[in-house]
């Protein structure tokens, strides 16, 4: 099934289970206007909340991933007296991150180009990062006076460490994808020819995973950054109840018995 959101800014389309969200402003390298950021948003959130997709890509039209917030908008809105930034980030780029950050299931980047300010936060609040080998990351708030936005500020010091990541924000370049990869902001870098094929392989697999079990990892992780010990053992055990009582872990452990291959249905 292939649906147009939003006509020209977003499309997304849902094949067996993985729901392929690509940025459509290729002309603007997938910069963020705001109905760019009010579709991408808004469908985050559905496919997030649609228990028939079990994992999510977001990937980009066109040579860029996306490049963040669209600077036409923006200087318009300043020449028009109204800045906006605060606003756009908590209407868009806030629960963007935390539809890709918290939704109950695996997310994919798939960066087919550059990604730079918010698009590189988006890739970086995603679980998994494909690159062509052609992309390049960059952070760019900096470069034109601004901090950092879209969870830069929690993703990337937890990638890459508190050092290196106050390096690529206070001096922003082109990261080439070989050295992102080095850097672990990268998952894999692959030629172009290989790109759809491998970001297919990877959202398939994930698909037919157990969906709760991968949700409540990634659940977990997130919940142990921000508390003791303690706390997450017991987070921890909350969410082995969660999935111990659901009907993929009946099936891995039939399946074990049986010395059997199990399929998961995502509950």
């Amino acid at each position: 099934m292939t649906e147009t959101v939003h006509d020209a800014p977003l499309q997304l389309e849902t094949t067996d289970g993985v729901a392929w969200v690509r940025l459509s402003r290729p002309e603007a390298m997938n910069s963020l206007d705001r109905s760019l950021k009010e579709a991408l948003r808004d469908t985050l959130e559905q496919v997030g909340a649609d228990p028939a997709v079990r994992c999510v890509v977001l990937t980009g039209t066109g040579r860029a991933f996306c490049v963040g917030q669209d600077l036409k908008e923006h200087v318009a809105n300043l020449q028009a007296g109204d800045a906006g930034l605060a606003s756009t980030v908590a209407e868009h780029y806030n629960p963007i991150v935390e539809a890709l950050a918290g939704m109950d299931k695996p997310v994919i980047a798939a960066l087919n180009g550059v990604a730079a300010g918010a698009g590189l936060s988006f890739a970086l609040a995603c679980d998994f990062r494909i690159a062509v080998d052609t992309a390049s990351l960059n952070t760019s708030f900096a470069g034109i006076a601004l901090s950092c936005d879209s969870g830069a500020s929690w993703h990337l010091p937890r990638l890459v460490g508190a050092a290196k990541a106050k390096e690529l924000l206070f001096f922003p370049r082109s990261v080439p994808a070989a050295e992102a990869l080095e850097l672990g902001l990268l998952t894999k870098v692959v030629p172009v020819e290989a790109f759809e094929d491998t970001v297919r392989e990877l959202a398939t697999m994930l698909a037919q995973g157990p969906t709760l079990a991968y949700g409540s990892i990634r659940r977990a992780l997130a919940y142990s950054s921000t508390h003791d010990l303690s706390a997450a053992l017991a987070h921890e055990g909350e969410l082995m109840n969660r999935t111990g009582a659901t009907a993929d872990h009946r099936a891995a452990v039939d399946a074990f018995l049986a010395k059997e291959k199990p399929t998961f249905t995502g509950r």
